[in-house]
């Protein structure tokens, strides 16, 4: 059970502000990748692993999530992101795994909110897919213009 309790949160609040900025984030990156790097199905996935990609994955979250743009004009935005899982070959074992851990994340270090958790979870599996599907591209693959990083509110994809 989640330590971060909102029995009602206010739904005018940003969904970026509703699940606890960027602290929550970097909480919920914390937690997700410590499982990630001791489990035998996805550490391998996470061979070149470095503690600022759990920098750089909150950052993503934060503007994914309606928060700041600094992904987009610090870390190159959505192009980047999906340029780095070209080559992994993600299989959906490995997919469905990731998710399974994001999950036990999402419940250790959001707000206890059912909308909420299955917004952010809704994300996390529609983002996986592409993750998956563009992992199957060799590294250097030209992706075209994936237009911009996309937005998740208390509605879903915007």
């Amino acid at each position: 059970m989640s330590d971060h309790r909102s029995d009602s949160l206010d739904r005018s609040d940003s969904f970026y502000d509703a699940i606890g900025g960027p602290d929550a984030l970097r909480r919920l990156s914390n937690t997700f990748y410590r499982g990630v790097l001791a489990d035998p199905i996805l550490a391998p996935v996470f061979a070149d692993f470095t503690p600022t990609h759990i920098e750089h994955v909150a950052v993503w979250l934060a503007e994914i999530f309606d928060g700041p743009d600094r992904f987009t004009t610090d870390l190159g935005g959505h192009q980047s992101l999906l340029r780095s899982h070209l080559g992994l070959a993600i299989t959906e074992e490995q997919r469905t795994r990731w998710v399974e851990l994001m999950a036990e994340a999402v419940g250790k270090e959001l707000p206890d909110d059912e909308l909420l958790r299955r917004r952010v979870l809704e994300y996390f599996d529609w983002g996986t897919r592409i993750a998956k599907d563009v992992s199957a591209s060799p590294a250097g693959t030209d992706l075209g213009d994936p237009g911009p990083t996309p937005r998740w509110g208390w509605e879903g994809l915007r």
